[in-house]
């Protein structure tokens, strides 16, 4: 047989082309590291992406959300009420963080110094709340019935503000500029539609979904210290997300597909965090009854 001398040359070209894609990936991930000091985990963030950028698009998105549904006015009694819980847990940013970062022998950035705070209720029956790059936050009334005290509003919460003072927000941007690098890289070394398909299928749920629960853990974890130490209980966490599996009936996709953690997953970390929340507790709220029970 013949050799084909063009094949080879296309064949050489394109592992080239994989080779400084590669490179280009592995240079952009480096250059981009970090340890977060309020997890002491290394995290890999665009340095051209600010947080006053965050911030815009965190707004922007607010303004589109505020479009789309009802917001309830802002002195209606459950607005008061979820007002003053938020107020509560943003009091305690400062030190909690400061505390979080010691525990890893690093100093907190306070990336809430940028943030213009600003809590909305919205009527909706959904279950659920968020709170968006430079502090917009809003929590749909579909959650208050499940949630049914304070404590666990507060939660809920703290979980959101920690996602937007993690930065997961530019976290996942970050991860999405390599994402894309990847399929450019796929598709510029010839690799036909359906073998890419199977590719990014695969990093999705090798490494893409365990990464999106890991934030969750993430926001949990900070969340829960922050309702603590704003002298909520934060042991209302664990009946408050077996409330939450009820009332997803059995719908919730399983854990390897999802970018949450099962409840039965969430409830056993949280378990595990009580005694740490509960020694924030005692430590920024000395004066404060102990949680009964």
């Amino acid at each position: 047989m013949t050799p084909n001398p063009m094949g080879n040359r296309r064949g050489g070209l394109r592992l080239w082309v994989l080779v400084l894609f590669a490179g280009y990936a592995a240079y952009y991930w480096f250059s981009n590291r970090s340890v977060d000091p309020l997890t002491g985990e290394t995290v890999v963030i665009d340095r051209s992406i600010s947080p006053e950028q965050e911030t815009a698009l965190g707004l922007q998105a607010y303004q589109q959300v505020l479009q789309q549904e009802r917001p309830l006015p802002a002195d209606a009694e459950v607005s008061r009420q979820v007002t003053a819980i938020a107020g509560r847990l943003i009091e305690r940013i400062p030190p909690v963080s400061d505390a979080l970062a010691a525990e890893h022998g690093l100093q907190a950035s306070h990336v809430e110094k940028t943030f213009d705070w600003k809590v909305t209720v919205l009527q909706s029956d959904q279950v659920n709340a968020f709170c968006l790059p430079g502090g917009k936050m809003a929590v749909y009334t579909g959650l208050l019935p499940v949630a049914r005290n304070a404590d666990a509003v507060a939660v809920v919460m703290g979980h959101e503000i920690a996602h937007a003072l993690l930065r997961h927000g530019a976290q996942r941007m970050t991860r999405g500029k390599l994402e894309q690098l990847g399929q450019m890289a796929g598709a510029a070394s010839g690799m036909d539609q359906g073998t890419l398909q199977t590719v990014m299928s695969a990093y999705g749920y090798g490494s893409a979904l365990p990464y999106a629960r890991s934030q969750e853990t993430q926001a949990d974890e900070l969340g829960l210290m922050l309702a603590a130490a704003a002298c909520f209980d934060p042991r209302e966490a664990v009946p408050l997300w077996e409330r939450m599996d009820r009332n997803a009936g059995g719908n919730a996709p399983p854990e390897f597909a999802s970018t949450h953690p099962s409840a039965g997953t969430r409830i056993q970390q949280l378990e595990a965090l009580m005694p740490k929340a509960l020694a924030y507790r005692a430590k920024f709220c000395p004066e404060a009854p102990a949680p009964a029970g």
